[in-house]
């Protein structure tokens, strides 16, 4: 089979996932290249929320800063978002909170820590039931696109799951099972200081026959309704 039949083979196996009514918009790095994708995804008023838990385990100052910088990064380009900390709430406390933002915006880090959080807030199902009515827009890069994967087996060689442990007293390997298979960033000519360890994350799915999503940095995995493509 070639290269080109597998990748349209690929494509209609997350199509169907999804049933061709999904927004995404999945960064190996940042915004990556194309951020004007991202924004021609988001409808309504551009307002959103910013979901930081994959920094969990950074000092307060850091992960501060850092919010600040997301933040500021989406408004570069046109969209309002403030952040959303899962670590105040519960699934009740959660549906009250999260009104109807036009997109959810997932920094990177340590996925382990996101995909806790989100399933102690109760936010995973929520976002799962949004996205599959079209409500909103998912984007992120790095953890924030590989939580949607089926499973983050593979991923504790990059990411430790101690801090989920001693976060959230839990590890959860099972993602959100929006994409069809792994997302793996941060790859070929990646100066990024985990490259490496995602390389041989990748050659480990490869040599199991699992394909995966493969995304240097700079690229981003962009899906609009039966539109997938890798940019």
């Amino acid at each position: 089979m070639s290269d080109a039949h597998k990748s349209l083979e690929n494509d209609c196996l997350l199509m169907s996932r999804h049933n061709g009514i999904m927004r995404l918009y999945l960064s190996s790095y940042q915004l990556g290249d194309h951020p004007d994708a991202f924004t021609d995804l988001v409808r309504g008023k551009k307002s959103g929320w910013v979901i930081m838990n994959a920094f969990d385990g950074a000092a307060p100052e850091v992960r501060r800063r850092e919010t600040e910088r997301q933040i500021d990064n989406l408004a570069g380009i046109g969209l309002t978002a403030h952040e959303l900390d899962l670590r105040a709430y519960d699934a009740g406390s959660l549906s009250m909170q999260f009104g109807r933002p036009d997109f959810v915006w997932a920094r990177g880090g340590n996925v382990f820590t996101l995909r806790a959080a989100l399933a102690r807030s109760g936010a995973d199902a929520l976002i799962v039931d949004r996205l599959r009515s079209d409500a909103l827009v998912y984007a992120g890069f790095s953890a924030g696109g590989c939580v949607l994967a089926p499973s983050l087996l593979g991923l504790e060689k990059c990411d430790s799951t101690d801090d989920a442990l001693s976060l959230y007293g839990a590890v959860e390997f099972a993602g959100l099972n929006i994409l069809d298979r792994p997302f793996v960033p941060h790859l070929g000519s990646s100066a990024h200081p985990e490259r490496e360890i995602l390389t041989q994350v990748a050659a480990a799915y490869a040599h199991e026959g699992q394909e995966y999503w493969a995304l240097r940095d700079g690229q981003a995995l962009v899906v609009d309704g039966s539109s997938v493509v890798l940019r």
